[in-house]
C-alpha cells in the first residue's frame, strides 16, 4: 500500500520549518524562527490528514 501524498508532504513540510527555527534561533531572527514554528503545525496537520487517508483506504 503506497502512503498518501499528503503524509509525505507533511513530513517535509515538518522539517522544513524546524530548519527555519533552527536557523532563525541561530541568527536572531525571530520571525524566521516563527514562522518555522507555524511550518511544522502545517507539516504535522497534513501528515495526520495523510494518515487518515491512509486508514481509510485500508478499510
Amino acid at each position: 500500500m503506497a502512503v498518501d501524498k499528503d503524509r509525505v508532504e507533511g513530513s517535509a513540510t515538518n522539517v522544513g520549518g524546524k530548519v527555519k527555527e533552527g536557523a532563525g534561533k541561530l541568527t536572531g531572527d525571530k520571525k524566521l524562527e516563527s514562522e518555522g514554528v507555524v511550518d511544522q503545525v502545517k507539516g504535522k496537520v497534513q501528515n495526520a490528514v495523510g494518515g487518515v487517508k491512509d486508514a481509510l483506504k485500508g478499510k
